[in-house]
């Protein structure tokens, strides 16, 4: 009923009044880095957008609030690093690398276009920011745990983060990856699966289950957290 409905609506705004001002921060940029993913479709007339779309918060919130990086010194030995094993996600990459400031803005209109320096996949030689070429899937936790590991070598207190797409854990890599971490009790390192159930052949579940998920990573040895992606 149209009372209800108002009632229900006051109630949201009341709630929306109690969540902290970081956090409405962080989804006033999320919508903003949203809206840089539209633009580069807009420009490059392609893309994987249903992908950087599901992770865009995780994305948000290691940009905005996790990471120790400085965008005038992308090469800051001391910075937490930040790998996206699903490169084909690359949208949601450069939306939030133009947003915190590595580059101008301006460049995400090329995207698509004769050498621009926002490829189909990321491209460490051409952006700013961009730790690691990824592309072919399954290599970003193998690569993000020898970052880790070699930190640690170091005796540096950064952070390695990696975000990787539910379907490509079909790729044996991953868990080779996932072994080793444990074996060598890589502490510095945090992977985000963007569980969004799908892949570039159907439903992950019926493509090649991992059921249950949860349960399969800590069988490797990992401390596991299931959460709401969209929930900053």
């Amino acid at each position: 009923m149209p009372g209800g409905t108002r009632f229900e609506h006051y109630q949201d705004y009341i709630q929306r009044l109690m969540v902290p001002l970081e956090i409405l921060k962080l989804e006033y940029t999320a919508l903003n880095i949203r809206r840089n993913i539209l633009r580069l479709i807009r420009a490059g007339e392609a893309g994987h957008v249903g992908g950087a779309l599901s992770s865009v918060e995780i994305v948000t919130a290691l940009y905005f609030n996790l990471m120790k990086i400085d965008p005038g010194n992308p090469k800051w030995p001391q910075r937490d690093r930040f790998v996206l094993s699903a490169g084909h996600k690359c949208l949601v990459l450069y939306a939030a690398l133009a947003e915190r400031g590595f580059f101008d803005a301006l460049v995400l209109d090329t995207y698509g276009a004769l050498d621009s320096t926002i490829p189909g996949h990321p491209n460490m030689h051409k952006l700013p920011g961009v730790e690691t070429n990824t592309g072919a899937l399954g290599h970003g936790l193998s690569i993000a745990g020898g970052m880790a590991l070699g930190l640690r070598m170091d005796k540096l207190q950064s952070r390695v983060f990696v975000l990787m797409g539910d379907g490509e854990l079909a790729e044996g890599s991953n868990w080779e990856a996932a072994s080793a971490a444990s074996m060598h009790k890589i502490d510095n390192l945090i992977a985000f699966v963007d569980r969004n159930k799908l892949q570039i052949s159907g439903p992950t579940n019926e493509v090649m289950s991992y059921e249950p998920l949860d349960e399969r990573w800590r069988s490797f040895g990992w401390v596991v957290r299931t959460i709401d992606v969209h929930d900053l």
